[in-house]
């Protein structure tokens, strides 16, 4: 490729990657005004009205992925994505893009996440969080148990155990939410790895930092640990934790299929 004919597809790719974070940024105002206040009149009963709102959140997000992909912005490869439909379970995945949460949300017919506060405090995206009933970040103690209730009302959650994105090239450095939600709720446990090849919107990138050529997402959803096997660890302590919280290194750090050891 001639260097003006890689110049053209670098500027292409950074008014394509802005132009899709407006429409992003736009449009979740717009449903929040329209759309979700609609659904919410049509709705009374509060569980109805959230499960309808995030089905709306999943189309939006997916319309924002096509957009992505259809601009030549980024690519998509997902093994397994059957496995997020079901109801129930806590999916933990690695974290190494801005956009990962995006495309998990896309994915499932309806989940719960948690947010982060300054979310909240977003003009564009405060109201489409508190509208689609995603829990948030105010503390280990809440935040646990408002998992575990979300978990134990027969819904999905996707948590990240990192907390933040991962640094390209770092070791994964996982916190031990993820096993406390998994151990206080019973449930099962989905395990996803996401691998960004050449990293994209990754932590210390700006959003306008455009690689050499297209980000490949690759995501692979592995099989489950079962609800069985995380209460044979024992009762909520800091023991069960660390040793959970191991096995989920494992899992999102090499083969998501791989033996379980807990």
């Amino acid at each position: 490729m001639s260097l003006l004919r890689r110049r053209l597809d670098l500027g292409w790719r950074l008014f394509g990657t802005g132009f899709s974070f407006f429409c992003f940024g736009v449009g979740a105002l717009i449903i929040s005004i329209s759309v979700f206040p609609v659904i919410s009149l049509l709705s009374p009963q509060r569980d109805r009205r959230r499960r309808r709102i995030q089905r709306a959140m999943r189309r939006v997000m997916s319309l924002f992925v096509w957009l992505m992909k259809t601009l030549g912005i980024i690519t998509c490869d997902i093994r397994g994505a059957e496995k997020l439909r079901a109801p129930g379970q806590l999916v933990i995945a690695n974290h190494p893009s801005l956009i990962d949460v995006v495309i998990l949300i896309a994915l499932m017919p309806e989940v719960d996440c948690i947010v982060k506060q300054a979310l909240w405090r977003n003009p564009f995206l405060r109201w489409p969080v508190s509208w689609a009933g995603y829990i948030p970040n105010r503390g280990p103690e809440n935040l646990v148990e408002a998992c575990a209730a979300s978990l134990r009302a027969g819904r999905s959650l996707i948590v990240f155990p990192e907390g933040t994105r991962t640094v390209p090239g770092e070791a994964l450095q996982l916190k031990r939410g993820a096993a406390q939600i998994a151990l206080a709720a019973g449930c099962d446990v989905r395990p996803v790895r996401i691998t960004v090849t050449p990293p994209m919107l990754s932590k210390r990138q700006a959003w306008y930092w455009v690689p050499p050529k297209p980000g490949h997402w690759d995501i692979e959803v592995g099989d489950r640990i079962g609800a069985d096997r995380i209460a044979a660890l024992g009762s909520l302590s800091g023991l069960a934790a660390r040793r959970l919280t191991r096995h989920f290194v494992d899992r999102l750090s090499g083969d998501p299929n791989a033996p379980s050891a807990v």
